[in-house]
């Protein structure tokens, strides 16, 4: 298995020995000796200053695994166990934010985001004293500046003016990352997030090289309903292709072992996006309308939503793959639970809007499960599913896909078409987003938005590495015969 970070690996193992307890009916007999075993008393733990340090972050970041965050413990002295008890005997998840930080873990990062290092040449032009508006600079008897962090602003005038480049620019990973501003510290130094700003898009999560940032994880209300026995499916997103090193029949068997009654492909609902997309985008461009942008993808409409209001009369009303897989999924089963099952933060915003999903599990999510459970992917029983969607709704999860399908949908259609993607929300697509909506002109008529840089396939929370990952969906996408070329409309 490979991960892009060793956060990853942390998170993921930590939710799989949780998980694995659970399993055994040890989570509330075992957890308070979890953060012991995984940071023995003669262990020397990296980047902490103590064993006990260590152990303290292990025991904070169980909180947002098991659905909980930094405002539930009112009391250091109370236990791990007496958590895991009141997680087990709720009946639904009580958390209002879906992000959180973790305020033992995040330590470490810089107070001032400039400093002067050992190249400064003394020089006698003094550009950084000359133009700090805030009188910041001073001098070592060498004549070498130095920055008096009290009165510092970071405002960047001295880093700039330097001649020598004598003067760095030390980032604050996450709040480098967020797109949005929606992340600062607070008055004692912790990251807060602001998620009136969020827009979900967990550029965060793993940007942050401590591990303090984490979604607040649904997994032990979906393993208690189907400990329970009720009716669990779950609704798959087409990157799935590209996350687990064996068969997807092999993989579906895995779900089926862990105790989902039923898998239902998204790439199922995609289809119905994509016809339905085709159509609106028709109309609108037939109504005189210049452009008009994809729905899909939920940290886009959170952008909208939040920051680019006036995109909103462009974007298509047209439901994402999970809105119509869901209902599919209904009609199948109408008393099931549905559990939507995908790499993205966002998606746990759009199924609280969504009357039809109840829960969400991501692939790093599903990868911990089946650690903790002990499941050999090699080894399940195939399940495989009876409805076969078409190559281009599979494609929904590469940064193209939606575009691609729609105008293979289209056919002969699309020529007059001109399509263009966007497959990453950061600060520059964030700005020409602005100025489209605001001018009423784009450089096509079908735009497509994604918030990762190459589509779902590259989401925050996969379980595969991102690079072996976008080649295993390659892969399985040739493998899919049925598509919109052969098809009549």
């Amino acid at each position: 298995m490979a991960f892009t970070n060793n956060i990853m690996i942390v998170r993921h193992k930590l939710l799989a020995d949780l998980v694995r307890l659970w399993s055994k009916d040890q989570l509330i007999e075992k957890i308070d000796r979890l953060p012991i075993e995984l940071s023995p008393r003669k262990s020397k733990p990296m980047g902490r200053c103590c064993v006990h340090k260590e152990r303290a972050v292990w025991r904070y970041k169980m909180f947002p695994l098991m659905g909980l965050d930094m405002t539930d413990e009112t009391d250091e002295a109370t236990l791990l166990s007496e958590y895991a008890q009141k997680v087990l005997k709720r009946t639904e998840p009580e958390k209002e934010n879906i992000m959180c930080v973790i305020d033992e873990a995040c330590s470490s990062c810089v107070q001032i985001n400039y400093e002067i290092t050992n190249l400064c040449r003394g020089c006698v032009a003094r550009s950084c004293y000359m133009n700090c508006p805030k009188d910041a600079i001073r001098f070592k008897q060498n004549g070498q500046a130095k920055i008096d962090h009290d009165t510092c602003i970071s405002c960047g005038i001295c880093h700039k003016s330097c001649p020598y480049h004598a003067i760095v620019y030390i980032p604050v990973p996450c709040e480098e990352a967020c797109p949005v501003k929606a992340i600062s510290k607070d008055e004692n130094g912790v990251e807060k997030i602001d998620e009136s700003k969020c827009i979900y898009c967990g550029k965060c999560l793993n940007a942050c090289p401590f591990g303090a940032i984490f979604e607040i994880s649904q997994t032990f209300d979906i393993l208690q309903r189907i400990r329970k026995g009720d009716e669990v499916v779950a609704i798959v997103a087409p990157s799935i292709l590209g996350q687990f090193k064996t068969s997807i029949d092999q993989v579906y068997g895995a779900f089926k072992q862990i105790g989902f009654t039923d898998i239902i492909e998204v790439a199922e609902g995609a289809m119905a996006t994509t016809s339905n997309e085709a159509h609106e985008l028709l109309e609108k461009l037939e109504e005189g309308q210049s452009f008009m942008t994809t729905s899909c993808c939920p940290s886009y409409i959170e952008l909208v939503e939040k920051h680019v209001p006036e995109m909103k009369p462009y974007v298509s009303s047209t439901g994402s793959p999970m809105y119509y897989a869901a209902r599919i999924a209904k009609e199948k089963h109408p008393n099931a639970t549905i559990v939507f099952v995908g790499p993205c933060v966002a998606k746990r915003k759009e199924v609280r809007r969504d009357e039809a999903v109840d829960f969400i599990l991501t692939f790093e999510e599903v990868g911990s499960i089946l650690s903790g459970f002990g499941i050999e992917l090699e080894q399940t029983q195939p399940f495989s599913i009876l409805h076969t969607s078409v190559r281009e709704a599979h494609g929904f999860a590469q940064a193209g896909g939606v575009m691609g399908a729609v105008k293979a949908y289209l056919k002969e259609e699309a020529d007059k078409i001109n399509a263009v993607q966007i497959s990453d929300i950061n600060k520059k697509n964030i700005g020409l987003l602005r100025a489209a909506a605001k001018s009423g002109k784009a450089s096509g008529q079908f735009i497509e938005v994604m918030a990762c840089e190459g589509g779902c396939i590259t989401g925050p929370c996969t379980h595969n590495d991102i690079t072996a990952g976008r080649r295993q969906l390659m892969q399985e996408l040739l493998k899919r015969k049925e598509s919109y070329e052969t098809m009549d409309r």
